[in-house]
């Protein structure tokens, strides 16, 4: 076997208790071969040494929209609609392809580096995202955003054609790592013949759907003026809901859409620090929980956190979690540990978010030396609320080693960040 030893440290297991063991990977079959205390000595091949920190479940970025990274610090401090409508889309009006390859390299990099083995990505020119993916190592699951409003016919139909295009053309691209989803970007954005067609289509060919809902309560008040009934009621009956299917932020949502995700199996991504910088609205995160609503968490894009650090948004959704709830035990933290790791890979159907046998081999080694870190009486407390994505020594993705000793060793990282840098300033000339 071509094992992958990850030796000397702690382990998170899927209960979040942390003990004394190592992890040996199968690195052809991308695979945990096998976790126990001292088994690295029994095996030959590469080690990574794991000795004072914890290893875990490589993070799941369950939304995003990396390529935004050339837009970080853009436009910032304005609501979500104006935001829209008067920077991203006019800036996104002018993005060529080279522009998503250099966007979306910077955010892999920068994913990497901070724990994330899988991300979810909703963007433009997805042939360069799929590249990008390919040669940096990690999973996702990709799809061509659909905008249907102020689009004529014809235009709009073309948008709808290249989203189911991309889904099918991509799903299992780069030896499996990459897969694929419908996403019409939101119910007020797509308009419902569109959608009613699209997903219909997509149901057939067994394509799952990725969207925006209930982020703002000015995406909720205009479907239950023109429906007269509540947007997941509205998705519903479109058939967006099912098992398959995973929705953005899902803010503002009553009882009873909570009650409907539950029954329909879909997953929510939790964005707390976009809907918080957008003054969106605080999710109702431990309701959903409680009913048994399956919730990741995504960063969204860098336009609007401004950062892809999962270990940031997790603290995040721990934090505003209680505030939500008004209870300081609301969204604890192994509750935010497993919804940015078990709970986003089951929302995005990809694998990963475990460490066991069999399991696929998407791991990170978390250092526990910094100040910061000291004293560990919790390990989970401080994956939760302490630990920087600066804090991660080893990631490691479908067994091939991604960065090693804080190194990474797919992308050229300087090349990649002189890059964006000359994407980005040429974007916002053409944009202006």
């Amino acid at each position: 076997m071509n094992a992958l030893c990850i030796a000397g440290g702690r382990v998170l297991r899927p209960d979040c208790s942390v003990e004394d063991a190592d992890v040996v990977v199968d690195r052809d079959a991308g695979r945990v071969q096998d976790v126990g205390e001292g088994i690295a000595a029994e095996y030959d091949g590469q080690t990574l040494d794991a000795e004072g920190g914890v290893v875990m479940p490589g993070l799941v970025n369950a939304h995003t929209h990396a390529a935004m990274t050339l837009l970080r610090g853009y436009a910032d401090d304005k609501p979500l609609g104006s935001w829209l409508r008067e920077d991203i889309w006019p800036a996104e009006a002018a993005l060529e392809a080279e522009d998503v390859r250099a966007g979306t390299e910077l955010g892999i990099v920068e994913m990497i580096r901070s724990g994330t083995t899988a991300f979810a990505d909703m963007y433009f020119e997805v042939p360069e995202v799929a590249a990008a993916v390919e040669e940096s190592g990690m999973r996702a699951r990709l799809g061509h955003g659909v905008v249907t409003v102020a689009k004529d016919d014809e235009d709009a139909a073309a948008d709808i054609e290249e989203s189911l295009r991309v889904a099918r053309e991509f799903d299992g691209a780069a030896g499996g790592r990459i897969e694929t989803a419908f996403m019409p970007h939101s119910l007020t954005t797509v308009g419902e013949e569109f959608l009613r067609e699209s997903v219909a289509t997509a149901r057939e060919e067994g394509i799952p759907l990725h969207f925006h809902a209930n982020e703002t309560a000015d995406e909720v008040s205009p479907i239950v003026d023109e429906h007269g009934t509540r947007p997941l009621s509205y998705a519903d009956d479109l058939g967006m809901l099912t098992e398959e299917d995973f929705l953005a932020h899902g803010v503002h949502v009553d009882a009873k859409e909570i009650e409907l995700l539950a029954a329909r199996g879909t997953s929510v991504i939790h964005c707390p620090a976009s809907n918080t910088k957008l003054a969106s609205g605080i999710a109702p995160v431990q309701e959903m929980l409680d009913a048994g609503v399956n919730v990741g968490i995504g960063t969204d894009g860098a336009a609007s956190n401004n950062d892809l650090d999962v270990f940031d948004e997790l603290r995040d959704a721990a934090m505003i979690g209680k505030l939500g709830a008004d209870d300081a035990a609301a969204v604890p933290a192994a509750a935010a540990v497993t919804a940015a790791t078990a709970g986003s890979a089951d929302a995005v159907g990809l694998p990963g978010g475990r460490i066991e046998k069999g399991e696929a081999a998407d791991l990170i080694v978390v250092d526990f030396d910094a100040p910061h870190l000291a004293p560990a009486h919790d390990a989970v407390s401080h994956l939760a609320y302490a630990v920087r994505g600066s804090d991660v020594r080893h990631t490691v993705c479908d067994g091939q080693v991604l960065m090693e000793d804080r190194e990474v060793q797919t992308l050229d990282e300087e090349r990649v960040v002189e890059t964006a840098r000359e994407r980005a300033a040429s974007l916002v000339k053409r944009a202006e």
